[in-house]
This record gives C-alpha cells, structure tokens and sequence, in this order.
C-alpha cells in the first residue's frame, strides 16, 4: 500500500511575520519500510513559538531550518506499519520529527517517545501539558527557578502552553503565583480555571501599577516567555537572590533585525545587583523526560493540573496557526489536528 506523505519545507526565511510563501508543500511517496523500521500516522501536530526562530538565518541556541528542509515541529500519532521489535502497530507515539503527515523512521531514533497505554487524557496533551511545553515548566522552574514555600513567583504569557503549567506547578510548591496574560478573558482563566492568585492584564493601561501592588513583597522568581515592556516594569521589582528562568521572548521574534533588538538578557544584565538569569531549554534534561511526563500525567490525573487547547482542524491550516500564536490570538496550546 502506498501512503502520501505531505510535507512543509522552508522556503524563504521571513522579514517579521511568517507569510504562507515562507513555504512549499512537497508530497513523497511512502511503499515500504525496511528492517528496524517504523511508520506513524500522524494525528497532530504542535505549534510552538520557538518555530520562528529557527525560521531565521543567525546564530542560537540550535541551528536554523535550511532553506529547502523540513519545517521543524513535534507531532503525536499512531504505528501503523512496524519491522521493529521495539515498537507494535497501534502504538501511539510522540515524533519531534516535523511538520508532515506521515513518520519514517528507524526505531532507534531519539525523537521518538511512546505515549503511555493506560493513559486517561487526550492525545493531543502529549503535544501540550504532557509534552514539550510540560516539561519545559516543570525542569525550566524547577531547576532553574528553585521555588521555595513563601516564595513570589510572577509568569510572563500565562495562560499559554508553557506558562499555565508553571504557574500550577508553582502553587503545588506553595509559592504566591501572579500571571500576567492580555485581555480579561485570559486574565479571567488564569485567575478561576488555574488558581493562580491573581493575573495582571498587560494590555491594560494600569499594568504597571497593578503589577506593582500584586507584587507588593517584590518578586523571587520571573519566568520569561515574553520579553519587551513586560520585562522592562518587572525588573525594578525583583528581590535580592531572585531567579529567572528565561525560557524565551515573543514579543521580539518577528524583529526584522533581531540581532540588534534588546531582549532580556540585556534588561537584567544591567542590573545592580544582576539577579540569577539563564536560558535553557528542555533538552538539558532529556535524560530525564520519561519521569517528568510520568509526574506531569499523575497531577493531571488527579486533578491538581488543567490545561486548555487550541486545536485547528486541517494541516493547510498550519502557517495560520504560527501567526495566531505569535501574535497572541490562540488560547492555550495551539495543535493542528491532521
């Protein structure tokens, strides 16, 4: 049997916001499969912010997509074909392996993540609390941000894939969490369906103020997903000792001259004293994935953690799903069901 595999290749690296000419759609053929060798139907694919970045031709924290290459991304699926004594037709698998509608793959390839069979949650969470994004909050705060019983911890884009988890994650450890998220509809769910303790609406023309009164004890730990005015008004807050875990800037990714754009880095750097701050990103742990997504699925299930998503019906309808979510228009976790 013949299976199509339709995929997104880059083909021009973009100046500010991804238009659908950034890429072209290539079809391929798949017949066979050889010794050692797996194929996975995917089911859905994730977008994430990061996926702008490594749009771009310049130096960072992993190489850019070549011009001509598969656009990077993570998807979840089901083996439909196996000549592997490691994985069985009808598994369901996690495949950091692109934006296309079909996996081939050897068997050995680290990319690939079985999703657990006992599961009670929906396969698309593996893309999203119990995927990349999850993992991200639980070692970014949890190894970088140290939380402490007590401690102040403020989380920039909160009612995000990233930021909603490390807010919950952060309550678990017994911290004050205040989110900051735009528009009153977010704010509202990061208040009443996360408990955070309070989230403040940058887009407001009292943020500054209202951030400084939910902060009134300064801040211990900043999680940064965003960057820009945001960074700028919590900087004079943060407290001796604090922490930021910065896991990335938004706000700043579609900078036609990025390399001259001031980021975060530059914004606590030149403080005095300089909190603790780092990037990091999820791969430093990757020999600890497996435990992290085991913990992340029991809160789940027991209900200490929730989570919403965004899921787009349609691959073609992938290069509008990164648009929405770089310009903040898309709620929780944003997915591409195939």
């Amino acid at each position: 049997m013949n299976y199509t595999n339709i995929k997104y290749l880059l083909h021009k690296r973009p100046l500010g916001m991804p238009e659908d000419d950034c890429w072209i759609i290539e079809n391929e053929s798949i017949s066979s499969i050889a010794n050692g060798e797996i194929l996975i139907k995917v089911e859905y694919l994730s977008i994430d912010p990061y996926m702008r970045g490594r749009m771009n031709d310049g130096v960072s924290y992993a190489s850019p997509v070549k011009i001509g290459e598969l656009m990077v991304g993570e998807t979840v699926g089901t083996v439909i074909k196996s000549r592997s004594k490691l994985f069985s037709v009808g598994e369901r698998v996690c495949a950091h392996c692109g934006w296309q509608t079909y996996v081939k793959t050897n068997d050995t390839n680290p990319a690939l993540i079985k999703v657990p069979q006992d599961s009670r949650v929906t396969l698309s969470s593996f893309l999203g609390a119990l995927g990349m994004p999850g993992r991200t909050a639980y070692f970014g705060l949890k190894n970088v941000g140290k939380p402490k019983k007590g401690d102040t911890l403020v989380v920039s884009a909160a009612s995000g894939a990233v930021g909603s988890i490390v807010g919950q994650l952060g309550k678990i450890a017994g911290c004050l969490v205040i989110g900051i998220a735009g528009g009153s509809k977010k704010c509202d769910f990061v208040k009443n369906e996360l408990h955070f303790d309070d989230c403040i609406d940058y887009k407001s023309e009292t943020f500054s103020d209202d951030l400084k009164h939910a902060c009134a004890n300064g801040i211990d730990i900043y999680f940064e997903n965003v960057g820009g005015n945001v960074t700028r008004e919590i900087a004079p807050l943060l407290n001796q000792g604090s922490r930021v875990p910065i896991c990335g800037y938004i706000s700043k990714y579609n900078e036609k001259d990025i390399l001259n754009t001031e980021t975060p880095f530059h914004v606590f750097g030149n403080l005095n004293p300089k909190p603790f701050h780092r990037f990091f990103v999820v791969t430093e742990w990757a020999d600890q994935w497996e435990v992290a997504t085991k913990e992340l699925l029991e809160l789940v299930n027991e209900n200490k953690i929730f989570y919403r998503e965004t899921i787009t019906d349609g691959f073609k309808n992938a290069p509008q799903a990164l648009r929405d979510v770089l310009s903040g228009k898309n709620f929780g976790k944003q997915i591409i069901k195939i």
